[in-house]
């Protein structure tokens, strides 16, 4: 399971982070402090949907 999870995470954790940098962005806060804050919450989001990716590909 974890091998397909970190296969999983290397996709929805990128795709997070860029999210997250993008809403920042948006929202006019232009200084790193708010942009690594927004990426390392998207990367976060992206590993528990990643768990629950992985997870629910192994049960079927």
């Amino acid at each position: 399971m974890s091998r397909l999870f970190f296969l999983i995470l290397s996709i929805t954790g990128v795709t997070g982070a860029g999210i997250g940098v993008v809403i920042a962005l948006s929202l006019g806060l232009d200084t790193l402090n708010p942009i690594l804050v927004s990426a390392a919450a998207g990367l976060m989001v992206g590993g528990v949907a990643s768990w629950l990716i992985t997870r629910r590909l192994m049960a079927a």
